[in-house]
């Protein structure tokens, strides 16, 4: 998933970040994008074909049978190789990870669908929300899974038992019973999977101005990135230094503010400046 987001990225510069976990990424373009005349249909389409294509090509790499040799890592070191957390709260081994073919008659599809924010306020939300989703999904199913593998119940019986239970029962569930820590399950599973271009990130220290309330700085601010004046030469230089950007995979918090404060092209529609370069 995360490597055909990669690719996705790769062939549409125009997406400035994307967020995955489970089965389901987002994909955000700039308020200021006009690709494909900003038609939904047209986005959407080319979005989700672009992935699924990837995600099929790229399966042989990661789930064929046998897998390549010295290509097939546990997701423990390489963020877009593919594992499943057990309930002991640790990663398969590469040999352990069972590998399938991909059937004809079970070809993954995707859909998708386009939704306009208005404001970045309504898009940081939206992204917190789906990361909150994603903490209490897996703390739901590391829970569930720990009773069911190690603690003897049935599925029946597990999903009963976790009925009305808020997050600190189900921790309570997991330390007490199991010994498991779910704050040190990786964080992968915990926070999901955020995939940008990698610029210079913005050091906060030296910028006491970046530290108003949400949404005031000149970095999260709804007014911010706006390229009526941007000439079609401007733009194309900035598509080409999207394109030159490295893209990177990262299990961070897209919820706090420091995230987008420290990357504020990511809501200004510009490119950063290069990664080697040192913001002071």
């Amino acid at each position: 998933m995360n490597a055909a987001a990669k690719h996705t990225l790769h062939v549409l510069p125009d997406i400035i970040i994307s967020y995955g976990h489970s089965d389901e990424y987002s994909f955000v373009f700039h308020k200021s994008c006009s690709l494909f005349e900003r038609r939904s249909a047209k986005l959407a389409s080319t979005v989700v074909s672009t992935f699924t294509s990837a995600y099929v090509h790229l399966w042989p790499k990661f789930l064929a049978s046998p897998p390549p040799p010295g290509t097939f890592l546990s997701c423990a070191t390489r963020d877009d190789a593919p594992g499943d957390q057990t309930a002991t709260g640790t990663v398969p081994s590469p040999t352990t990870i069972p590998h399938t073919d991909l059937d004809v008659s079970y070809l993954p599809t995707f859909d998708a669908r386009c939704i306009a924010y208005p404001s970045n306020s309504n898009l940081r939300d939206y992204l917190s929300w789906r990361q909150a989703d994603c903490h209490i999904n897996n703390l739901y199913n590391t829970t569930f899974w720990a009773l069911v593998l190690r603690g003897g119940m049935s599925n029946t019986e597990a999903e009963e038992s976790l009925k009305g239970t808020l997050s600190s029962d189900k921790n309570e569930i997991l330390w007490s019973r199991f010994g498991i820590n779910y704050n040190n399950e990786l964080e992968i599973f915990r926070k999901g999977s955020v995939v940008f271009r990698k610029y210079a990130l913005v050091d906060l220290s030296a910028r006491e101005d970046a530290r108003g309330e949400e949404n005031s700085t000149p970095d999260t601010r709804d007014d911010a990135g706006d390229e009526k004046d941007i000439s079609k030469t401007q733009k194309e230089k900035m598509k080409k230094a999207r394109q030159k950007a490295e893209i990177v995979v990262e299990h961070v918090d897209v919820i706090k503010d420091e995230f987008w404060l420290r990357r504020p092209w990511l809501f200004s529609g510009k490119p950063g400046k290069p990664a080697m370069e040192v913001t002071r």
